[in-house]
């Protein structure tokens, strides 16, 4: 899918935009469906800083790319997932996006190889101002806004995180992350170690497991790995008795409580939530694996986020024995592979840094008021939505322990509520003001690496509606679908009033 220079051209020209949408991935492309719905008179643009739609499911090119849960929940609510495959590869989900787009005619509403590196807002104008960088051309230009969603996700996607092993360089095979991975990669007949055992490392191994000649994933701390069939015959049959649209509501609200009571069991029933994962674990690997090792976190279930296997995958690998686990920390890398603590030695011509991401906010964009910059670690999230002291800005962050696009759903109803109840007040601008002084504690209560390396830069939430981020569907319909709009922590201003005074959190 491409844009003519010429629609590019006339989406961001003109009068300012009523909207811009950063990134058309699976939150933009969802904002944009709403917006055209339910606010049809609306201007907006989706800046996407790559020449194609789909953010993630575009970019990694690894094999096997998959979801890591059911696309009845990670799929929108307005577009019934038809498909058998529940747990879905990177293909089918973006044609699933391809259509919505077409659904929605959004194609000349994107402006391709467009990356915004700043934004500014003025009290004065009442409008953002975003620097925008044309990855076609090389050159920059300006675009107004009067509100900026942005669906850009929260990861770094120039670069994945890998830490410095010692000896990279006396290794005389390839080394790889999954986030810049070669699509001539021929890993035939060779020895593979994946250096991981995240969501990356378990679809990895066994779809890498029936070409190379072995597949090693070197984990250094084991994850709760579940099995979850990759059709869901329920599913399916719903969708098969009462059709495609009220099959799929009512498989969405099923896995919804499905994913809610696991997730819950897990917290309240640790100890027994451990037991369980780890008794189908058993039953699923050959009967002298050493489940002890490589299959005991040191932690409990949903501290940090589950891995799903569709079908089982990995175990089949592992139960095959074109794959295993190694667990252990690496010593250095040797000429023939990766040596660890202990002496082991892992043959290896190709290694895979499946490591980890990096975590960025706004892609990186230098976020500015009045000419004077913002610090995100200053900022505090009202509703998961928005970001004290920032104007007319959506936040769209997804679940951690759900389907992500549970949440930018609830976002993308609470901006149009937002929008709104500002033409109903002849409103320019709202901005959230939290209470002076006001306890406050990490954006992201969540135990993974990518989001401990980064809290320091990262805004911050309180300890207590409507300033907490929350991670339950329940939690979000109250506050984002249901919530006031112009409770007292919200500032309404018209273009003739003076901004009010920032609160430093």
């Amino acid at each position: 899918m491409t844009t003519e220079p010429t629609a590019t051209a006339s989406i961001l020209s003109g009068e300012p935009l009523d909207v811009a949408i950063l990134g058309a991935g699976i939150s933009g492309i969802g904002a944009a469906h709403y917006l055209t719905v339910e606010h049809p008179g609306r201007r907006f643009a989706i800046l996407e800083s790559r020449d194609t739609i789909g953010g993630t499911w575009d970019l990694f090119k690894y094999p096997g790319i998959r979801s890591d849960s059911d696309l009845h929940t990670f799929g929108y609510e307005f577009k019934p997932w038809t498909d058998p495959q529940a747990i879905a590869d990177a293909p089918r989900i973006l044609d699933y996006l391809r259509e919505a787009v077409a659904d929605d005619d959004l194609e000349s509403k994107i402006a391709f190889n467009r990356r915004v590196v700043s934004a500014d807002w003025s009290d004065d104008e009442q409008l953002w101002t975003l620097t925008v960088q044309h990855y076609d051309t090389g050159e920059s230009s300006e675009v107004k806004a009067r509100w900026v969603f942005a669906g850009t996700g929260y990861y770094n996607y120039a670069e994945g995180f890998t830490p410095e092993f010692p000896g990279t360089d006396s290794f005389a095979g390839q080394i790889i992350h999954p986030q810049h991975w070669p699509e001539d990669l021929d890993y035939r007949g060779k020895k593979v170690v994946v250096i991981g055992s995240g969501a990356t490392a378990v679809t990895l191994v066994p779809s890498m497991a029936g070409d190379a000649a072995h597949v090693t994933m070197l984990q250094r701390t084991p994850t709760y790995v579940i099995p979850l069939p990759r059709k869901d015959p329920i599913a399916n049959t719903m969708k098969t008795v009462l059709g495609d649209k009220r099959g799929f509501a009512l498989s969405r609200q099923k896995n919804i409580w499905q994913q809610k009571f696991f997730y819950s069991f897990c917290q309240s029933h640790p100890k027994l939530a451990r037991k369980v994962i780890r008794s189908t674990n058993a039953a699923l690997l050959p009967r002298d694996f050493d489940i002890d090792t490589h299959f005991n976190p040191p932690y409990d279930p949903w501290d940090q986020r589950l891995c799903v296997v569709p079908d089982g995958d990995l175990f089949r690998a592992l139960k095959k024995g074109t794959a295993s686990i190694a667990t252990g920390r690496i010593k250095t890398f040797v000429e023939n592979g990766i040596e660890l603590e202990d002496g082991t030695v892992l043959e290896a011509d190709i290694v895979v840094t499946a490591t980890g991401l990096n975590l960025q906010m706004f892609g990186g964009l230098e976020l500015h008021r009045n000419g004077e910059p913002i610090a995100l670690r200053d900022t505090i999230a009202y509703r998961g939505a928005m970001l004290s002291g920032v104007p007319n800005w959506t936040l769209a962050i997804g679940y951690t322990n759900s389907s992500w696009t549970l949440k930018i759903g609830l976002l993308c109803e609470y901006l149009c509520r937002i929008l709104t109840h500002m033409d109903e007040g002849g409103f320019t601008s709202v901005e959230a003001i939290p209470d002076p002084g006001m306890e406050t504690r990490p954006l992201l209560d969540f135990g993974a690496g990518y989001v401990k390396r980064a809290l320091d830069r990262l805004p911050k939430q309180g300890v207590a509606e409507p300033w907490t981020m929350t991670m339950a569907v329940a939690a979000d319909v109250k506050q984002l679908r249901n919530g006031e709009v112009d409770d007292r922590f919200l500032n309404y201003r018209k273009a003739t009033e003076k901004a009010p005074e920032t609160v430093d959190a």
